[in-house]
């Protein structure tokens, strides 16, 4: 028999809210572990034109991005790094370098880095085509500058499109209710098994969780040209 529990639920109810509370917990615990340090922090110095006087001024920016190979390449999002002279990555561990920028893409909005490092932690690439709407996600990155921020949700929808900054239509995009702010562009997007499914590239301020990111299938087709056209300049 079960006992009457007087917040409106029996014993044996709670004990299972409990249960999956629990398993949801450990699941983004386990991304979170497996993930963060392969996420970077990057901080970016570029010219702005002052609206008032018409003249340039150093601006500073700052975005996400995470390590895809143990060499020192870096995935991120071309906005973030767009015209920016100088570059800098901080790890998870806290060590800086100087970040070189290996090729953008403004028309998918992505960026390749890399930084004169060795034997780092990398992200694993996860398959974008399998992923179905409802499924958790994780996303992690630095909004506002707060290193490492962990956020989950679920993908809300899928193919979406956006308008990338040179007025191209960026396709096939993925939509998601995981909390994002400025800074957060370029972090990863992680399924539960901690591998990443997409790179997270925008908000729509106004509008509490529309959230967008570009599928990670992408990138693996983008990687291979930017390498390429700068090994060939």
């Amino acid at each position: 028999m079960e006992r009457f529990d007087p917040t409106g639920g029996s014993e044996e109810g709670n004990r299972s809210e409990e249960k999956a509370l629990d398993a949801y917990s450990k699941i983004i615990v386990h991304v979170a572990e497996l993930l963060s340090p392969s996420v970077v922090n990057i901080n970016v110095v570029q010219q702005v034109r002052d609206p008032y006087r018409g003249i340039l001024r150093e601006g500073r920016g700052q975005g996400s991005g995470f390590i895809v190979t143990p060499d020192g390449f870096i995935l991120t999002n071309s906005h973030v790094v767009q015209g920016a002279p100088s570059v800098e990555v901080i790890l998870n561990d806290g060590r800086t370098f100087a970040a070189e920028v290996v090729g953008a893409d403004a028309f998918t909005d992505l960026a390749l880095l890399r930084i004169p490092a060795g034997d780092l932690p990398i992200a694993r690439l996860g398959d974008s085509e399998a992923v179905r709407v409802g499924q958790l996600v994780v996303a992690i990155g630095n909004p506002l500058g707060f290193q490492c921020t962990v956020t989950a949700g679920v993908i809300s929808a899928l193919g979406r499109a956006f308008m990338a900054r040179p007025g191209r239509l960026i396709e096939n995009i993925i939509q998601t209710d995981a909390a994002l702010n400025p800074g957060s562009s370029g972090g990863p997007l992680a399924d539960a098994e901690g591998k990443v499914i997409g790179i997270n590239t925008a908000i729509i301020q106004p509008a509490q969780g529309l959230c967008f990111a570009i599928p990670i299938n992408t990138a693996k087709r983008i990687i291979p040209h930017l390498i390429a056209e700068r090994e060939g300049s």
